[in-house]
């Protein structure tokens, strides 16, 4: 069995990420391709310093112009907004993965399911009427359509009484309609038939072909997983029978199983590296290591599994936005430090769009990071080249320099 330094396992994940090793072109083709290589964009309406799919991008492409991924996304259609790990954009060559997720099986005996599914039969009445307004003058802002529910939708949190929205998302899920574009980042919505371009593969797919090549798109863009971490990447938790499909996949000569070895000590369960790409890990091992330092997103695509992230770098990671201002321990957007094959510290900024200035309200040094010099350029390159990125005029920060932090 081929074994893997846990440095190896770092490096060939970073560089499948695109975060080492040369840069993706900054063109559509560019960022496709890049989309194409994560498997998905988590989208987030958090815009403190720039939505996170903007800045997914911006880690991996540097200054890139954002009309070129609205040109992918509502003009030539190559990509659309779904469900991956979470909402996200994905690609439109993946539709039939995607179609076919939406018809299968909503089960599920728990108190809120059993209330949404009566919620939906007294609004049949609702769904039938935003069908027909989208068809008839689509595509169009939830608060253009006239709430017709019978009943409000009951919640203990914001959905409240929202009752177009929660039956637009319903259809969204169902795979009825999709996001057609935005109107300053709000959704616009229309027939699914009508958002998608005559080239769509439409084929239909098994359960088992859909796990087979979500799996090894999964696998691909984290370099070397467990099964786990496979199943809690791309398409979360919608992996049936996965056990089988990796048995499968490791006898055609798909997917390699390897061991992960932390100096004296091998990582628990089983890892997989895909054979596509053993290349790529034979150059690593030569030597041809690129690295970069960057900021990350919270929702970045390399941490977004927080367990992966603590076993693969040692860096525990919590997202604070919803966490009382008083109880914070590092700020409201961290953005992690990616340094080489480290994440080493987090940066607390904020876009002042008013005076045109990206400020840093808070820097953290994990505790074994590098302090001297080199680290200090590289980081503070790395936040002038978001700045530029945001069309900010400069940086503000209380101190003389970023890093260290005192």
């Amino acid at each position: 069995m081929r074994t893997l330094s846990s440095l190896e396992a770092r490096r060939l994940a970073i560089t499948r990420q695109r975060l080492a090793g040369p840069r993706p072109p900054r063109t559509p083709e560019g960022i496709l391709g890049l989309v194409r290589e994560l498997g998905c964009l988590q989208i987030d309406p958090t815009s403190v310093v720039a939505r996170s799919h903007l800045l997914v991008l911006w880690s991996r492409l540097g200054r890139y112009d954002p009309a070129h991924l609205n040109t992918l996304l509502w003009e030539e259609r190559r990509l659309f907004e779904d469900w991956a790990h979470a909402a996200s954009i994905v690609l439109t060559e993946d539709y039939p993965i995607f179609r076919a997720l939406k018809s299968w099986p909503r089960t599920g005996d728990q108190a809120w399911a059993r209330r949404f599914r009566a919620w939906l039969a007294r609004n049949a009445g609702l769904r039938r009427h935003i069908l027909v307004e989208l068809r008839r003058r689509g595509p169009l802002l939830s608060r253009q359509i006239e709430d017709k529910a019978v009943t409000d939708w009951q919640s203990t949190g914001w959905t409240v009484g929202r009752n177009v929205g929660r039956m637009l998302a319903y259809l969204w899920h169902a795979g009825r309609i999709m996001v057609a574009g935005r109107a300053n980042g709000q959704k616009l919505w229309d027939l699914t038939e009508r958002c998608l371009p005559a080239w769509t593969p439409r084929e239909r797919l098994s359960q088992r072909e859909i796990v087979r090549r979500a799996a090894q798109r999964s696998l691909r863009a984290l370099g070397v997983a467990t099964p786990r971490q496979i199943a809690q990447h791309f398409i979360r938790n919608r992996y049936p029978d996965l056990a089988r499909v990796l048995r499968d996949l490791e006898a055609e000569g798909r997917i390699e199983r390897v061991q992960v070895r932390d100096r004296l000590d091998v990582w628990p369960g089983d890892w997989f590296i895909h054979a596509d790409d053993l290349p790529l890990l034979d150059r690593l091992r030569a030597g041809d290591w690129r690295p970069r330092t960057r900021l990350l997103s919270p929702f970045d695509n390399l941490i977004c599994d927080r367990a992966r992230t603590r076993q693969l770098f040692g860096f525990d990671f919590t997202l604070e936005i919803y966490v009382p201002p008083p109880q914070r321990r590092y700020g409201f957007f961290v953005m992690p430090i990616l340094h080489g094959d480290r994440l080493i510290g987090r940066i607390d900024p904020a876009l002042d769009r008013e005076r045109g200035v990206l400020t840093v309200r808070a820097v953290h040094a994990e505790p074994d990071a590098p302090r001297g010099r080199e680290a200090g350029l590289a980081i503070t390159a790395a936040v002038e080249d978001l700045a530029a990125f945001l069309g900010a005029s400069g940086t503000e920060h209380d101190r003389g320099a970023l890093w260290p932090p005192r």
